[in-house]
């Protein structure tokens, strides 16, 4: 059982000159931004942990689908999105090559050119293998072969990715994270795979990143979340619904384990606030059921990180600037100790 110390402490194996405070701010990853220097801009100065951007309306090339697709055989993406498979070169077992250079990466690319003297933790995001593997299958690719070129494409590219950060931000913890969208539909009857071979796949995408950095899992929809637990990540990056009460038991267990939950706490889609009071008193009432259900209110805040609920790439700059700056508000009335400790109460 891990210590309270080792519980409060997110960094990667090894390492603990970067420690990172409970109720911390973090973003998502996607910014509606066309101008790279300007997204790293915003991204440098508006989180409490710095966030590497993607720019999917700068270039359709920076879609998560598209990026994990640079460097495979048989694969081309459209100027727009759209993938044309060539099955004869279709390879599981074919090398992966990570271009830096390559249109995919013009935000990762930019951020790592300003960044060098960045010192603290810093996180980015990736496709995960559920979810490349299911956009391979409807592009026409067969879905044992899909998964397999999946995850080996998620394993390459994020073992290159982590190595060339790690270069270039030295100073720098990684924090990184899988977007598995499509994991919300896991459990339903005809999906592509069986949970338990879905869990194993996320999972074996997982520990490439474990051995060195703090790995995460984000779902923007309501997911299992026994299943995603499962796959053993150090961070659960969520949208903060009342849904999740019913796993309140997965929640604790995985609180008690070690494990940190960043909480979707400003909505991104439908209406979307005008300022902190409505997200703010929706988290404190879902911590409240929570509690109720068993939840430690002390884990709860020590082991939490603020997000939106999504990524921001299809708002507008103006809309995605007052998400963050709602985001950053929500952060600090989680770390005053004060309000903080209302929950455990009840109040």
């Amino acid at each position: 059982m891990p210590t309270e110390t080792d519980r409060r402490r997110l960094s990667a194996p090894g390492r603990e000159s970067s420690l990172v405070q409970g109720g911390m701010s973090m973003a998502i990853g996607s910014l509606p931004h066309r101008s790279v220097a300007a997204a790293v801009a915003l991204s440098m100065s508006s989180t409490d942990i710095v966030t590497i951007p993607s720019l999917p309306k700068r270039s359709p090339a920076e879609s998560m689908i598209a990026q994990a697709l640079v460097g495979l055989d048989g694969v081309t993406v459209g100027q727009y999105g759209s993938l044309a498979i060539d099955l004869a070169r279709i390879d599981p077992l074919a090398a992966v090559r990570t271009d830096l250079e390559h249109d995919s990466f013009a935000g990762f690319r930019g951020f790592l050119a300003a960044a060098g003297d960045l010192v603290g933790p810093v996180k980015w995001q990736f496709v995960g293998p559920i979810t490349l593997g299911l956009a391979l299958q409807r592009a026409g690719v067969p879905a044992s072969t899909a998964f397999d070129v999946a995850v080996r494409a998620v394993r390459a590219h994020t073992q290159h990715l982590l190595d060339l950060v790690a270069e270039a931000l030295p100073n720098c913890d990684q924090i990184v994270v899988l977007d598995e969208p499509e994991f919300s539909a896991v459990m339903e009857p005809g999906f592509a795979l069986a949970p338990d071979v879905a869990v194993d796949l996320l999972s074996g995408a997982l520990a490439v990143i474990e051995s060195v950095a703090v790995a995460g899992v984000h779902c923007c929809s309501d997911a299992d979340l026994s299943s995603l637990i499962a796959a053993g990540p150090r961070l659960l990056s969520l949208p903060a619904h009342t849904s999740m009460v019913e796993s309140a038991g997965y929640l604790q267990r995985f609180l008690e384990s070690g494990g940190w939950i960043a909480w979707g706490a400003v909505a991104t889609s439908g209406p979307v606030p005008h300022s902190a009071e409505r997200p703010w008193k929706q988290l404190c009432a879902l911590w409240c059921q929570l509690v109720e259900r068993g939840c430690d209110p002390a884990l709860l805040r020590q082991q939490s990180l603020i997000t939106p609920e999504c990524g921001l790439g299809t708002h507008s700059t103006d809309l995605a600037e007052r998400v963050l700056l709602i985001n950053a508000e929500l952060s600090r009335r989680v770390r005053d100790q004060a309000s903080a400790t209302r929950f455990a109460f009840g109040a």
